[in-house]
C-alpha cells in the first residue's frame, strides 16, 4: 500500500498537467477536501513543475509519517538527498511550530526509515509570501547527515534545492529501491497509544529489527491463553515481564484496544494503578479524537471523547471500588494489570480499607482481593499481569511474589501462564517462584518476558547499564558503555546551567526534554528544584514549548512518581544526597526537619534504589546527570555527600561537561 497521494519520476511528473496531478491527489485523499486544501495542492504543483525541470528523482505528494499520524507536503528524492518541503501557502513568517513540524518529519525518516538512514535529509519550510533571509545550509553537531531547517519562500525555493545538491556528496538511491525500505518506528507510549486508538495495528507502530523481540509474539502468548480459557471455561493468570521500556504497556494497551466492544464476551479493560500515566493517556487520547473529528467533519466534544476512552483505560483503584459495592462479577472477563508489581501488600490493603474506606475488617492484599473479583465469574476469566522489573518505587508496593503467592494460598484452580525469566532476581519473586513447582497448571511461555528495550531504539543496553550501575557491577558497566556511548550520549555535570544548555542543544524538533529527579531529593532547592511543589504531569508532558508548564521550560520537575511508565527524548537527572555512593555501597537518606537521616529498613532502601532505577531509564536518547557541588557553608549539602557519587558515576567512563 502506498504511503503517499500522489508520487511520479520528476521527468514524468513536469509532464503532467496541473489537473491529473490534482486529481489523483483528490482520489487518494482519506478527508473531506477543503478548497483551501485544493487551492494549496495546486499551487505547490505548478510551482514544483517550473523548478524541477531538468532534475532526475521522485517527487511524492502527502507522504505519510505513520508514527506521528502526520503527512509530509511533498518529498523529493534527487541524487541521493531527501528533501522534506512543508509549505506555508500565504503565511508571511518562519513560526517556531511550523520549524519543529518539518524536522519532526525529516528526524523520522532519519531515525526510523531503514533507507533513509543514510542519507542526507533536508528539511525545508517554505512560507510562500515571506521576506526571505539568508539562506543557511548547515549540518546538525549530531554528525548523522541531518540538515537544519532551511527557511525560505517560495521564489527562493529552486536556489535551495540546487544549493542543498551542491553542499551533498552524490549518492546513488534508485527510488526504486529507497521505497522498499521499511519503517521501524519507536513511538513513545503516548503516540503508541493514540496510534492504537485510531485503529493502527502493533505492527504499524513497533520495530521488526532482528534485535527486538516481536510484539506480536507475546500478544499472540497472550491471545492463545485467553481464548482457551474461553474454549475450556477455565480461569488463568498471566505474567508478562519485560526490562524497563520494552512495551509492557503497549501490550496491554495492544489487547485492551482489540476488544474495547462491551457486549463481546471478549471484552476488556486496561487496568493501572499509575495515576499520572492514566491521566496523560486519557487527556491525550482525548485531544487525538477531537482534533481527527473536526479534520472528519463531525467535531465532538472533549468530555465525550473522555468518556469513549475510559472504556479502554481505568485506574485500577476505580476497579477495586466497583468491586467493593457488591459481589457481583465485573462486566470484563479480561483484565489486564499495568505495572502489577506495584500492588498493595497486605498491610498497606488493610490500612487503607480501614482509614479510607471504612472497612475494619479487610484481610486480603490488593492482588489477592484483585484476583477474588475476576474469581466471581462462573466460567472463565483472565488476568494479565504487567511486571516491571525493580520497579517497586512506593510503601507497601508487593512485588510480583505477592500475586504469586496469593494464586497458592487461596487459587490453586487457576491455570499460570509464566516467562522462565521471573527467575531473574530484579523481580523479587523470592520463594514464590520455587512454590509454584508443585502447582499442577503452570506453563512457562518464554515469550512472556520482553527482553529489548523499545524505548531508547539508539541503544537497547541503556537498561543493563543502569543495572550494573546501581548494582556496582563498575566492570561491567564500563564495557557496556563502550558499546553504546556513541549511539546514546550519556554526561555527567556538576553545573545545572550547562545541564540544560546541553539538553537544548541536543533535542531537535519537539523532541521532548525535561528535568527528573528522586522524590526525596529534598535539599536540590538551591537549584531552583522542589519536589514538594505540586506540578501537573498532563500539562508537564502534553504541553508545547510555549506553555510554562511543560517540561521544555525546564523549572517544574518530574519524579518517579510522575515519569514511571512514560518517556523522554532527553532527560536530566539531577542527583540528590538521598542516594549517596560510598566504598561500602549505596547508603540510604531521607531528609527529616533539618537534616539528613539514615534510611535503614530494607524494603525503604529498594524503593530509593528503584526510583533511580526509573529516572535513569526514562530518556530515549541520551541523558546528562547532575550531581552538584555542595556547599561548605550548609550542613545538609555538605560537598563530601556528593563528591563520592560523582566520582563513582566518572570512574565508570561518562563523559564530563563543565
Amino acid at each position: 500500500m502506498a504511503r503517499e497521494y500522489y508520487s511520479s519520476l520528476i521527468q514524468k511528473f513536469v509532464a503532467s498537467s496541473v489537473e491529473e496531478v490534482l486529481g489523483e491527489l483528490a482520489d487518494n485523499n482519506q478527508f473531506s477536501l477543503e478548497l483551501s486544501q485544493k487551492n494549496a495542492w495546486k499551487e505547490q504543483i505548478v510551482l514544483l513543475q517550473n523548478m524541477l525541470a531538468g532534475y532526475v528523482g521522485k517527487v511524492y505528494f502527502e507522504y505519510s509519517i505513520p508514527r506521528m499520524g502526520r503527512r509530509i507536503d511533498v518529498l523529493l528524492l534527487i541524487n541521493g538527498v531527501i528533501f522534506v518541503l512543508e509549505f506555508k501557502v500565504g503565511e508571511r513568517a518562519f513560526h517556531r511550530h511550523d520549524i519543529d513540524q518539518v524536522w519532526d518529519y525529516a528526524l523520522d525518516l532519519k531515525n526510523f526509515h531503514e533507507t533513509s538512514h543514510d542519507l542526507l535529509i533536508a528539511p525545508v519550510l517554505i512560507a510562500t509570501k515571506a521576506k526571505q533571509g539568508p539562506i543557511n545550509i548547515l549540518m546538525t553537531p549530531h554528525d548523522d547527515n541531518l540538515l537544519f531547517p532551511i527557511l525560505c519562500n517560495a521564489q527562493i525555493l529552486p536556489e535551495v534545492i540546487t544549493g542543498v545538491l551542491e553542499f551533498a556528496e552524490e549518492q546513488a538511491m534508485e527510488p526504486a529501491a529507497w521505497e522498499q525500505g521499511r519503517y521501524l518506528p519507536t513511538p513513545t507510549i503516548i503516540e503508541a497509544a493514540m496510534s492504537l486508538y485510531q485503529g493502527h495495528s502493533v505492527e504499524d507502530i513497533s520495530r521488526k529489527d532482528a534485535d527486538a523481540i516481536n510484539l506480536d509474539a507475546t500478544t499472540d502468548a497472550i491471545s492463545a491463553a485467553i481464548n482457551y480459557a474461553r474454549s475450556s471455561n477455565q480461569k488463568c493468570i498471566c505474567f508478562v515481564t519485560g526490562v524497563p521500556g520494552a512495551g509492557k504497556t503497549l501490550v496491554g494497551l495492544n489487547i485492551a484496544n482489540k476488544h474495547m466492544d462491551k457486549a463481546s464476551e471478549l471484552y476488556s479493560v486496561f487496568l493501572s494503578g499509575n495515576g499520572p500515566l492514566v491521566a496523560i493517556l486519557t487527556e491525550a487520547l482525548a485531544r487525538d479524537r477531537v482534533k481527527r473529528s473536526i479534520l472528519e467533519g463531525e467535531k465532538i466534544k472533549k468530555g465525550e471523547a473522555r468518556s469513549a476512552v475510559k472504556a479502554l483505560i481505568q485506574n485500577v483503584h476505580h476497579f477495586r471500588d466497583d468491586c467493593l459495592q457488591s459481589n457481583v462479577p465485573p462486566i470484563e472477563h479480561v483484565v489486564l494489570f499495568d505495572e502489577a508489581q506495584r500492588a498493595w501488600n497486605m498491610k498497606q490493603t488493610t490500612a487503607f480499607m480501614r482509614q479510607k474506606k471504612g472497612v475494619p475488617d479487610f484481610d486480603m492484599s490488593e492482588p489477592e482481593f484483585l484476583i477474588s473479583c475476576m474469581d466471581r465469574h462462573k466460567d472463565w476469566a483472565v488476568i494479565v499481569c504487567l511486571v516491571g522489573g525493580g520497579q517497586e518505587i512506593n510503601t507497601g508496593e508487593a512485588g510480583i511474589s505477592e500475586w504469586i503467592e496469593a494464586i497458592n494460598r487461596s487459587y490453586p484452580d487457576w491455570h499460570v501462564y509464566i516467562s522462565p525469566q521471573i527467575h531473574d532476581s530484579e523481580y523479587a519473586a523470592g520463594e514464590a517462584v520455587g512454590m509454584l513447582r508443585p502447582h499442577r497448571d503452570v506453563t512457562y511461555i518464554e515469550h512472556l518476558h520482553l527482553a529489548v528495550s523499545m524505548r531508547s531504539y539508539r541503544a537497547e543496553n541503556v537498561s543493563a547499564l543502569v543495572k550494573q550501575i546501581l548494582d556496582l557491577d563498575v566492570d561491567s558497566a564500563r564495557q557496556t558503555l563502550g558499546s553504546l556511548q556513541d549511539k546514546y550520549p550519556i554526561v555527567v555535570t556538576r553545573c545545572m546551567k550547562s545541564a540544560k544548555s546541553w539538553l537544548k542543544q541536543k533535542a531537535r524538533g519537539s523532541e521532548r526534554y525535561g528535568i527528573v529527579v528522586s522524590s526525596q531529593a529534598s535539599r536540590l532547592k538551591p537549584h531552583a528544584i522542589d519536589v514538594k511543589s505540586p506540578m501537573n504531569p498532563v500539562h508537564w508532558f502534553l504541553e508545547g514549548k510555549d506553555d510554562v508548564r511543560s517540561s521544555y521550560y525546564l523549572e517544574d520537575v518530574a519524579t518517579e512518581f510522575h515519569i514511571q511508565g512514560l518517556e523522554l527524548d532527553w532527560a536530566c537527572v539531577t542527583w540528590d544526597a538521598d542516594f549517596r555512593f560510598s566504598q561500602e555501597g549505596w547508603k540510604h537518606f531521607s531528609f527529616r526537619g533539618n537534616k539528613w537521616q539514615r534510611i535503614n529498613k530494607a524494603e525503604r532502601q529498594m524503593y530509593l534504589k528503584n526510583a533511580y532505577r526509573v529516572l535513569l531509564t526514562r530518556a530515549r536518547q541520551g541523558m546528562v546527570i547532575v550531581v552538584p557541588q555542595g556547599d561548605a557553608e550548609d550542613p545538609t549539602r555538605d560537598s563530601d555527600f556528593y563528591d563520592d557519587t560523582f566520582d563513582y558515576l566518572v570512574s565508570i567512563g561518562l563523559q564530563v561537561i563543565e
